[in-house]
């Protein structure tokens, strides 16, 4: 039976693409309320420890696996770029310490696998170098930057007897239906021999959406919209719509880019934000005159992410959690469907069996 620990734990996604594919999630750390109180709802025998900054590794339960998505403000293109050094992204640092420390108190023989995840600007920031800092740190030894002094979307390194491989997934190519888009890096570390490739690279086939939770109806339609005749009316014409790229080209007078702001029917959602509500255009066929700028429900959030109707709805007490805490949470989040890749693979390599997504 392999086990994992989630830090930075969210509303547990990493644990729910875990125990999908039979991995059994032991323990989490998380600090944000509404979070915390979502993830106990869903892994009631998962242990809660709260602080990563007051866990010891050594004084944890042991697991295979570690999850971390550290804090992202210092690294994201949206934020002040202050990189690893920032206040939060910085915290990187102490899920590497936990990782080493659990190590020292069990031989070297726990966590096997690490992963870790971010924005696409951790790629860039701190001049390229704070990717260097974190592929340094997983592996315990100097990694030279690239010749071309850019980091390329996917690549493998080896040292200190570990291998790690990364890769910029998508969100919006890793479901069916299409989810929204979603860039983040994913990083596999294995200390126990040269299986990161084969979790990170190999191809499997795309996921279903999940069950909803509990009593909130029918999940997500699998296929395509039906045609007007069949509906007995006028269907909406629905654009994803990009606010800031409206804001800066209204300033601009581009007209152009105004007009491309509201995208076209088949583009995937913009990246859901923890800082602000995202956007689309809904309009009635032939009358657009009519049309609304509108947001995406906490329901079609966790739709846009791959979660099942109503993962962010409840906190353990039963009490529903706001739609404001829901959005943040699922702006902080990750794509269920990119971590049950991860996790496929993992279970795969590990077990010398087949994880359930394989081809």
């Amino acid at each position: 039976m392999l086990t994992l620990a989630s830090l930075f734990d969210g509303i547990g996604v990493f644990p729910l693409a875990a125990r999908r594919q039979g991995i059994v999630p032991l323990w989490a750390s998380e600090i944000e309320k509404a979070p915390v109180s979502i993830t106990k709802r869903h892994f009631p025998d998962m242990e809660h420890l709260g602080d990563i900054t007051r866990l010891h590794g050594g004084e944890v339960p042991p697991v295979d696996i570690i999850t971390f998505g550290s804090p992202c403000q210092n690294l994201s293109s949206a934020g002040r770029r202050e990189g690893l050094g920032g206040a939060k992204s910085s915290l990187f640092f102490q899920a590497v310490r936990i990782i080493e420390e659990m190590r020292d108190a069990t031989g070297g023989q726990f966590p096997t696998i690490v992963i870790w995840e971010n924005v696409m600007g951790a790629l860039l920031s701190g001049n390229r170098l704070d990717f260097r800092a974190v592929l340094q740190s997983l592996t315990n030894t100097e990694i030279p930057m690239p010749a071309s002094g850019r980091w390329a979307n996917a690549g493998m390194v080896r040292g200190g007897g570990r291998d790690v491989c990364w890769r910029l997934l998508d969100a919006q190519h890793w479901a069916d239906p299409r989810l929204a888009r979603r860039q983040r890096v994913f990083v596999v570390a294995d200390f126990g021999g040269r299986r990161a490739g084969a979790v990170l690279f190999k191809p499997r086939r795309l996921f279903p959406p999940p069950a909803p939770c509990g009593d909130f109806g029918l999940p997500p339609a699998g296929g395509n919209r039906i045609s007007a005749s069949e509906t007995g009316g006028p269907l909406p014409v629905v654009h994803p719509f990009q606010g800031y790229r409206m804001r800066g080209a209204a300033k601009a007078g581009d007209v152009g880019n105004f007009l491309g702001s509201f995208g076209k029917p088949t583009d995937p959602f913009p990246t859901l934000l923890a800082g602000g509500l995202t956007v689309f255009a809904l309009w009635r066929e032939g009358r657009e005159a009519e049309g609304v700028i509108t947001w995406l429900t906490p329901t079609e959030g966790e739709r846009a992410m791959g979660l099942p109707d109503g993962w962010t709805a409840f906190g353990h007490d039963g009490r529903p959690v706001s739609a404001r805490a829901r959005q943040k949470a699922l702006g902080n989040s990750i794509a269920l469907p990119c971590a049950e890749y991860i996790m496929a693979g993992i279970r795969e390599e590990l077990e010398g069996g087949k994880g359930d997504s394989d081809i």
